[in-house]
């Protein structure tokens, strides 16, 4: 009698795939089996986990950037523990509770220039407040942002969102308009316009791990406001600890008017997300008594989200987190750089901290480029995901594709590795390249299997 999650969990083991074919996204399957990627796992810690027959895999790309402080960290897990024992009164509405005080006061004390905090429940929702917020303070209604941006899928931040394959079949969206990333000249001719609320931009976009141009982020801060509109940090993904500063803002030392942090902030365990901004900008929007609730959420500050994310700040300062994440950074930068000295197919590796993007080209070899060819024939930045298939079923490396129709592949593993990790995964990676640019190499094998795949999974 009762529920018995573990049980549960144990009684339907290895029918995973059938439930989210018949239940959920039928694609998502289908996709992972076509890769070899519809895999189960039933364990996980720090920078690994594991399958149901013991063999470990180095995550590399940590949820898209969930888990910084690694995966079942002992310390959030059992601050989850003691909250949910404490028996709080959770969510009453109409109080004052103690811990997004708490977390509020944590939070602003890392977040140069940032004085009040809006708490939601993920990185999109971060956003559509950040979107809300610049219109409400300005008084203008169109929002700027960057070719290749990513800022999330719901339809306000959808409307920013420079991935065009994101936004195909779900117009009309808001009048917002795109410039090419780095482009000071581009802004300042909209901004001109005299419409314009705010810019809003990644200071490295998690699309292509493509960083600003140095002193891009000062002078569009000095653009914005000399035309009465405001700076967005998007740092949801490169927030938190991920660049080797707790907000990537702060390696160009420029202070934005709005920052929308997420996903590492909530150890991995319960969605948390948060919009911080300058003071004026809260009394702008919340200016009166009956505009108190203007914009809330519901589940805003629940006691869960907010020890989860208290947690993870603590463990940040006792493990010395974001600077391990710049020392690691670096340690893998030259790795592959180095590596890269050897393969004319490797175009470019940028990264700051533990973001790091690999670019692949046509080689210089007549068979390299005639492969090359071959595969973007096939696909627009096809190679990539030649690289991304071997890393992961010959060396149970995770990483991903950093963008559709882009040769890039990305690296993002929890902010606590350490030399066994980076060495794993240069180890796996010279391996893996040292077959890249053979017709009869990685592209035939990941060909075959891409075939024999969507074969079976077609039928």
């Amino acid at each position: 009698m009762g529920f018995d999650i573990r049980a549960l969990v144990e009684e339907r083991r290895g029918q995973a795939g059938l439930l989210h074919e018949q239940y959920l996204n039928p694609q998502v399957p289908r996709v992972l089996h076509t890769i070899g990627f519809d895999r189960e796992f039933v364990r996980g810690e720090g920078a690994y986990y594991w399958d149901p027959e013991g063999k470990r895999y180095l995550d590399f790309n940590s949820g898209f950037g969930v888990f910084g402080v690694g995966r079942n960290h002992p310390v959030v897990r059992k601050a989850l523990r003691d909250v949910l024992d404490a028996e709080m009164a959770d969510m009453v509405q109409f109080d004052l509770p103690l811990l997004p005080g708490l977390l509020a006061e944590q939070l602003l004390a890392r977040s140069p220039g940032m004085e009040r905090v809006y708490f939601c429940n993920s990185g999109s929702e971060a956003v559509e407040a950040a979107l809300k917020f610049a219109r409400c303070a300005t008084g203008n209604r169109r929002i700027l942002f960057c070719d290749h941006a990513y800022h999330g899928l719901t339809t306000g931040s959808l409307s920013v969102n420079g991935a065009k394959e994101f936004r195909k079949g779900f117009d009309p969206l808001l009048p917002d308009t795109s410039i090419p990333f780095g482009d000071l000249d581009a802004l300042e001719k909209q901004l001109k316009k005299g419409d314009v609320a705010a810019f809003l931009i990644e200071p490295i976009q998690g699309k292509g791990v493509n960083i600003a141009p140095p002193g891009f982020l000062r002078a569009a801060r000095e653009l914005v406001h000399k035309y009465g509109a405001l700076l967005i940090c998007d740092e949801v993904q490169t927030g938190i600890g991920r660049t080797g500063r707790f907000l990537a803002y702060e390696h160009d030392d420029v202070e934005p008017d709005i920052v929308t942090v997420a996903k590492a902030l909530s150890g991995g365990y319960v969605p948390v997300g948060a919009m911080m901004a300058k003071d004026w900008i809260f009394q702008k929007v919340f200016s009166t008594l009956d505009r108190v609730f203007v914009h809330a959420s519901t589940f805003m500050g629940n006691a869960m989200a907010m020890t989860a994310a208290l947690a993870t700040l603590s463990v940040l300062d006792d493990e010395q987190i974001v600077a391990n994440a710049e020392r690691r950074g670096e340690e893998l930068l030259a790795g592959i750089r180095s590596i890269a000295e050897n393969h004319s197919i490797i175009a470019d590796v940028r990264g700051r901290g533990l973001i790091i993007g690999i670019e692949f080209g046509k080689p210089d070899t007549v068979r390299g480029k005639a492969m090359w060819s071959a595969l973007n024939l096939a696909r627009k930045g096809l190679f990539a995901q030649v690289l991304v298939v071997p890393l992961y079923t010959r060396h149970r490396i995770l990483t991903q594709v950093a963008g559709d129709h882009m040769a890039v592949v990305k690296l993002l593993p929890p902010l606590m590795i350490g030399d066994v990790e980076v060495q794993e995964f240069l180890d796996a990676f010279a391996d893996v390249m040292s077959g890249a640019e053979r017709p009869n190499g990685l592209a035939w094998d990941f060909g075959r299997t891409l075939v024999t795949n969507a074969f079976r999974a077609s039928r």
